[in-house]
Formats: C-alpha cells, sequence, structure tokens
C-alpha cells in the first residue's frame, strides 16, 4: 500500500507525462530555430534585401516588439481551436515563412512572411508555457518550469551556435532554410506524436476577455510606470540583436562571428539565475530590480570601452598567456556577460511583482502581458539602433568607392559611442527605479 509520503515523492520526482516531453521538445527545435533566424535578422534585411539601417531598425523592432504584444490575444484563439491544432498552425506558419524568406528579397513580400513568422512565433507561447501547465501538478510545477527554461536556453544556445558556420559556410540566406527545417520537425511532432493534454489548471479566456486585461494594467499607474522603467532595461539588452552583430562585423570584418558572443547571455543566465534568485529572496523584488538595473550601464559602457582598449593594446588581448582575443571580442564579453547577470536580478523578480495586481484567477492572463516592457523596448531600441549605427558605424556599402583603407577606417573611428546613448538610458532607468522604489516606500 503506497503513503502518503510516497505519492508525495511522486508528485515531486522528475517524471512527467509524454505530452510535457514533446512540448519542449518542439520548443527546442522552434528556440534553435527563432534565435538562429533572430541573431542575423538585421545583417540579412540590410544586406540581402537592402533595407537601410534605420529601415531595418523600423522593420525588426516591429517584428521583435509584435512578437511580445499578440501572444495573450493569440492564446485565447488556441484555447478554442485546441492546443494540438494551434500547434500545427503555428509550426505551419513558421515553416512557411521561414523558407519563403530564403526565397524572396523584394522587401514587400519579405515583410508579408516576417509577419507570417511573427504570428507563428507568437502563437508558439502561450501553446507550450500552457502545455507545461496542463502536464505539471501544484507539487511539482516548479520543476516543470525549470526544465521549461533550461530548454529555451539550450535552444538559443544551439540556434546561434549552428548559424554562423551557415552564414559563413553557405550564404546568409540559407539560415531561413535552418529555421525552416527545424520548424518543419516541430511540426512533423505536433502532426503525429502530439495530442491535446487534459487536466491542469490552464483556463482558458476568450479575445474580450484579455482585451479587458489589458484595459486593467493601464489603470495601475505603479505597473504602468514599473513597465516602462524596466523597458529601459530591454532596450539596451535588444541591442544584441539591434546594433551587436552589426557593429562587430562592420569593425572585425566578415569571419567575426557575433552569434557565438551572443551565446554568452543565455550561458551566464542558466549558470546564475538560480543562486542569485535564492541568495536575494527575503529582499524585495525593487530591490533586486534595483540592483541589476545599476549593473546594466556598465555592460554599455564595457562594450563602448573596445576601441579604447585597442589603442592601448594593439589587435590582439592575451587572455591567461593561452590564447589571444581582439579587443573589441573581449570587451563584447564581458558586456553581454554583465547584461546576463543584470537579467537574472531583474526578470524574475518583475514577473513577481506583475503578478501580485492579477486578480485571483486571472494571474496567467495577466502574466501574458508581463512582457510588455519587451514590446516598448523592441520598437524604441531597435529605431534608436537603426539611427545610431547610420551615424556612427555606417553600413560598408553606403561608403563612397574608392576610399583609402585609413579614410574607411575613419568612418569607423566614433563607432563606440552608440554605446554611450545606451548606458545613458540605463542610468536613466536605474535613477527612475531608485526614485519609484522611494515614492513606493520599498525601501528595506
Amino acid at each position: 500500500m503506497e503513503t502518503s509520503n510516497d505519492l508525495s515523492s511522486k508528485a515531486t520526482s522528475w517524471r512527467f507525462p509524454k505530452y510535457f516531453w514533446l512540448a519542449n521538445a518542439m520548443e527546442l527545435m522552434e528556440r534553435g530555430a527563432y534565435y538562429g533566424f533572430f541573431i542575423v535578422l538585421t545583417l540579412y534585411l540590410t544586406d540581402i534585401v537592402g533595407f537601410t539601417d534605420k529601415e531595418t531598425g523600423v522593420v525588426a523592432g516591429l517584428f521583435y516588439g509584435g512578437l511580445y504584444l499578440l501572444p495573450p490575444f493569440l492564446g485565447a484563439i488556441a484555447d478554442k481551436i485546441g492546443f494540438k491544432k494551434g500547434l500545427m498552425l503555428a509550426f505551419g506558419l513558421l515553416t512557411v515563412g521561414y523558407f519563403f524568406l530564403g526565397v524572396f528579397r523584394t522587401k514587400p513580400v519579405v515583410i508579408a512572411f516576417l509577419a507570417v513568422v511573427m504570428v507563428g512565433g507568437a502563437f508558439i507561447k502561450p501553446l507550450i508555457t500552457g502545455t507545461v501547465a496542463k502536464t505539471t501538478t501544484e507539487a511539482n510545477r516548479a520543476r516543470g518550469y525549470s526544465l521549461f527554461y533550461w530548454v529555451v536556453n539550450i535552444g538559443s544556445f544551439f540556434g546561434k551556435t549552428v548559424v554562423p558556420e551557415i552564414r559563413l559556410g553557405i550564404g546568409l540566406s540559407y539560415v531561413n532554410f535552418f529555421s525552416a527545417g527545424m520548424a518543419f520537425l516541430a511540426l512533423l511532432t505536433a502532426v503525429f506524436l502530439f495530442g491535446d493534454p487534459e487536466g491542469g489548471d490552464h483556463e482558458g479566456k476568450s479575445a474580450r476577455d484579455v482585451g479587458r486585461a489589458l484595459v486593467r494594467i493601464f489603470t495601475y499607474p505603479r505597473l504602468v510606470a514599473l513597465t516602462l522603467i524596466i523597458a529601459g532595461f530591454w532596450i539596451i539588452q535588444a541591442q544584441l540583436y539591434a546594433t551587436m552583430p552589426k557593429y562587430v562585423i562592420r569593425l572585425l570584418g566578415n569571419a567575426a562571428r557575433p552569434e557565438w558572443l551572443a551565446n554568452v547571455n543565455p550561458l551566464v543566465v542558466v549558470i546564475c539565475v538560480v543562486p542569485l534568485t535564492q541568495l536575494l529572496r527575503k529582499r524585495k523584488a525593487v530591490t533586486s530590480m534595483f540592483i541589476g538595473m545599476m549593473i546594466m550601464p556598465f555592460s554599455a559602457l564595457a562594450m563602448a570601452y573596445s576601441q579604447s582598449l585597442e589603442a592601448v593594446t594593439g589587435d590582439a588581448v592575451s587572455i591567461l598567456g593561452m590564447f589571444a582575443l581582439h579587443p573589441l571580442t573581449v570587451m563584447m564579453v564581458v558586456g553581454i556577460a554583465l547584461q546576463g547577470l543584470a537579467e537574472c536580478f531583474i526578470s524574475p523578480r518583475f514577473l513577481e511583482y506583475f503578478s501580485r495586481y492579477a486578480p485571483k484567477g486571472e494571474e496567467g492572463l495577466y502574466l501574458g502581458f508581463g512582457h510588455l516592457h519587451s514590446f516598448f523596448s523592441a520598437v524604441i531600441g531597435f529605431v534608436m539602433s537603426g539611427f545610431l549605427l547610420d551615424t556612427y558605424c555606417p553600413d560598408p556599402s553606403t561608403l563612397a568607392a574608392g576610399l583609402s583603407e585609413a579614410e574607411r577606417a575613419a568612418h569607423y573611428a566614433q563607432a563606440h559611442h552608440i554605446w554611450y546613448y545606451f548606458a545613458g538610458i540605463g542610468v536613466a532607468a536605474a535613477m527612475a527605479l531608485l526614485l519609484f522604489r522611494y515614492l513606493a516606500k520599498e525601501q528595506e
């Protein structure tokens, strides 16, 4: 006869239903496709499609912002049609969208298929997280979501590791076919192996309910203010995709691998998020977020220091006498690592704070809008990036032909100034959070 202790042990084990593991496998494929595609999106829009840096900032910003604004609304549709059909639709859209982005290069058609990818990607978020909710219990949900979070970061790492070999080996456009292939594998999984999970406490909401929740969020001035302040952090974080790839390639050459540099972020998060969250678990959420916001300006300043370091060390910095890296690479690694560290202090505690405003029974619906800061930061951050790149680190194809090496170098002499603007945003956001903390009486 099983005792209550036996049942408790089973409930908190690492054993989960089949659909939990299938959902995570599809998430792994989708994240590999998405991050492999997104890390080179601005390069693709400029170098292949022919958008200017400014136009690329607008197009990529709206694409990225839509990925974070649409999920709660599309989640309502997914609840109506069922998770299996929803996943088939989502991965079908992603497969078609990625594939034809590799085929067509005309601007209107590319924008149309970017919209297809945006809708497919926005569908995925509530479907996969909803499946995790349905296939876990109150006792093992924390473990279930910790596994899910690891899968997201493993997928991110995988995609950004594979993509540079494709980009440098057979061409940038073929990255889209890699992403289409990964999405197609996930589609096959959804069609032949997945089914609608039962149970759990995931409750469907109508589109009207979602709209009402969004309107109600804006009736909480404190929540809106904190969302906008935290958007300052994500504006800087967005530069991992908006600015960094072009910045690195334009300064170091086409053989550079900014995709690998971007992997520093998920690596730091995976290593540090659990112990740092545990360390500050008894501190107020705003206190933890403030620590992260204080770190963030130093991330941008580290990136800005790369050209100054090069003036001192030359084009190689010895690392423990074992190997040498370009100064720009060194400072990018430092800056991106600081971003990941700041994220560990900010992201989990912001969602915790946001959840306090959710009416009982609507926590999931409200947390669907917990990433509104990413919508604001995407639009602002990517548009800013386009203008700053055009001013300080322009597209080589826009420079006059026949320039000498010294003349071309002069066009990039102040490229590091880009990061001063983002450091300024980080300082302003940190000071705004300090004022928020004081006015909200969140002092220790």
